[in-house]
């Protein structure tokens, strides 16, 4: 009898857990809450524009395109995007602006036209944090950093030898002030501590590695928008034969004799060979497994950042914003600071701005742009949110309005706006964090939970909030990892 796989959770990396058991061999069934898969990676539409509801940076597009081979299919037949020539354009309002071309040479003629920074000193310290990658990846993205095997091999012994190139001892805005020392520059290069919720005071130097994935791999826009990743995926899944109970809540992990044994919904008891849980560990833990200790790590973890995101329908087109993501930057890191060790929200925020209208014409009516403002906030530890949302929305349209000689308010005609408190009852992400734990530990990495549970057998997790990370790579990874520890049938 082919053995059963249940995924609980339609996200991102629950989809690609699926798509690879059931190329093992196995039956998979996939239970979401929600009547739409994809999790923080789906979509919506006020009134005329569309928007993409999670994520909007797509890096290392390879991994989506390795699951669609993994199925001998062609992935360009199913699936498509275009490498974007620029990743970024950033504004101070001191009038410095920056254009982060996704050509190396043109990015460092480009820091060195506007920052007066040598293209060596930037080449150099880029280069650390490839020699940094290229020590750590296989060790801590590809596998589980929770088996003995994983430390008995050269990768691990080399990595060993160059711990002193891994800068842990220091943080990220040391490593980046001591090597870059202009300021723009710097603030540039400590905007990536929040691809995974950190901040880049507390998280270590080793995570320059960060900003060369997206240097070095380029950023790329899906045809159809960010929400076509998941949705290519579920599509996928479904063609290998993996069936979606969507609008199924699931209240508990069932157990037997140390053992999982399956799920209970509202509804009724489905039995299985294993599952995977895709949903964050904490509320996994809280909700799934009442009868399990939660381990102290989760429990004690130092939560991730989450965000205000403002939704805007903007009628009109501005022609400074001609490009897919824009940051409206100010060089305060003492704010910055303050909005994760003081759990408020800062003064004078960096802003940023995502446009899709240009991208695909049908985000937005002619003349119009779809707009996705996000300021990085602090997970939920009891705010007045609605104060903290009211003030922050004013600041930031004054900000956009000195910036852009506008009058925003006049031109927003539709939106919504997610705060902490809304994405944890969206997403099921303990206290809103975007990315579960926070990074700003030497030892996060160790401390993320594994992605299996090694009291319980057949019970596996995948997602953001389990090694190695979260973002799209990385979960995809965890899914990877998942199935790399189960035989095929």
């Amino acid at each position: 009898m082919t053995p059963k796989g249940i995924i609980i959770g339609a996200g991102i990396a629950g989809i690609a857990a699926a798509i690879r058991l059931a190329q093992k061999g196995y039956q998979v069934e996939v239970y979401e809450a929600n009547q739409y898969p994809g999790g923080k990676l789906s979509n919506f539409s006020l009134g005329a524009y569309r928007f993409d509801a999670g994520p909007s940076l797509f890096t290392m597009p390879h991994f989506v395109d390795e699951l669609f081979e993994l199925c001998d299919e062609n992935p360009r037949d199913y699936f498509n995007y275009k490498k974007k020539s620029i990743a970024c354009q950033y504004f101070w309002e001191d009038t410095t602006r920056l254009t982060a071309f996704s050509d190396p040479k043109k990015f460092a003629q480009e820091v060195e036209d506007k920052l007066q920074v040598a293209p060596q000193t930037l080449q150099a310290y880029l280069d650390k944090a490839k020699t940094k990658y290229d020590l750590t990846a296989n060790l801590f993205l590809h596998q589980s950093l929770h088996q003995l095997k994983t430390y008995w091999s050269k990768d691990t012994l080399k990595a060993l030898q160059n711990i002193q190139q891994m800068e842990i001892g220091k943080s990220l805005d040391d490593v980046n002030t001591q090597q870059l020392k202009e300021p723009h520059l710097v603030q540039f290069f400590n905007r990536y501590a929040t691809y995974n919720g950190s901040s880049p005071y507390k998280t270590p130097g080793i995570m320059t590695l960060v900003q060369h994935l997206e240097s070095h791999y380029g950023t790329y826009f899906p045809k159809g928008g960010m929400v076509e990743i998941s949705q290519s995926l579920f599509e996928l899944a479904k063609r290998q034969g993996v069936v979606f109970h969507l609008g199924q809540k699931v209240e508990q992990i069932l157990l037997k004799n140390k053992k999982a044994i399956g799920i209970k919904t509202n509804s009724r008891e489905v039995l299985a060979d294993l599952v995977v849980a895709n949903m964050d560990i904490y509320p996994t833990y809280k909700k799934l497994l009442p009868e399990i200790k939660m381990p102290r790590n989760v429990r004690k973890e130092e939560r991730s950042s989450s965000a205000v995101i403002f939704y805007w329908g903007v009628e009109k087109q501005f022609d400074e914003m001609d490009l897919h993501n824009i940051f409206f930057s100010d060089n305060y890191p003492e704010e910055f600071k303050a909005l994760f060790e003081d759990k408020t929200i800062y003064k004078d925020p960096t802003i940023y701005v995502n446009i899709t209208a240009k991208e695909e014409a049908k985000d937005a009516p002619t003349g119009a742009e779809n707009w996705f403002v996000m300021i990085n906030a602090p997970a939920n530890y009891g705010q007045d949110w609605k104060r903290e949302v009211d003030l922050l929305r004013t600041r930031v349209i004054e900000k956009l309005n000195r910036m852009l000689g506008c009058d925003l308010s006049a031109l927003i005609k539709e939106e919504t706006i997610m705060s902490p408190p809304e994405i944890q009852a969206k997403t099921q992400s303990h206290m809103g964090a975007l990315y579960g734990a926070s990074s700003n530990n030497k030892m996060a990495a160790f401390l993320r939970h594994p992605n299996f549970k090694s009291s319980i057998d057949h019970l596996y997790f995948c997602g953001g909030s389990v090694h190695p990370g979260g973002g799209i790579p990385l979960c995809l990874l965890s899914a990877k990892i998942v199935s790399d520890q189960l035989p095929s049938v």
